[in-house]
C-alpha cells in the first residue's frame, strides 16, 4: 500500500451552523467508512498564502488554483485512491480534488 495526498480546492462552508453541522457529519460517515485507510484526515487551509521562487523571491497568493485542504488516505494504487476520493463531501459543496501518490524520499 502506498500513501496519496487528497488535495481539494474549492467548495465553501455551509451557511447556518445547521447546514454546517449536516457536513460535519458527512465528514465523519465518510472518514467512518475509510476506516483504517485515513492516514491523516487532514484540515481545510486559511484563505492566504504566499509563494517563494529561487532565490527566496516571495510572492503573494498560490500558484495556480489555491487548495482549500487536505486529507492523507492509503491505497494500493492511485486508481484505487481516486476511488476512495469519489464519495469525498468537498465534492459535494462544489469542491474538486487532485489525488497524487507520496513518494517517500527520506
Amino acid at each position: 500500500m502506498a500513501n496519496f495526498v487528497l488535495l481539494y480546492t474549492g467548495g465553501g462552508m455551509a451557511a447556518t451552523e445547521a447546514e454546517q453541522a449536516k457536513a460535519m457529519e458527512a465528514w465523519g460517515a465518510w472518514f467512518g467508512k475509510l476506516g483504517d485507510k485515513v492516514v491523516d484526515a487532514g484540515n481545510p487551509f486559511g484563505p492566504h498564502a504566499k509563494n517563494v521562487s529561487d532565490g527566496g523571491t516571495v510572492h503573494e497568493g498560490a500558484i495556480g488554483t489555491p487548495a482549500t485542504g487536505y486529507s492523507i488516505v492509503k491505497a494500493d494504487s492511485l486508481d484505487k485512491a481516486v476511488d476512495l476520493a469519489k464519495a469525498c463531501p468537498v465534492l459535494h459543496s462544489g469542491g474538486k480534488i487532485t489525488v497524487y501518490e507520496i513518494h517517500p524520499a527520506m
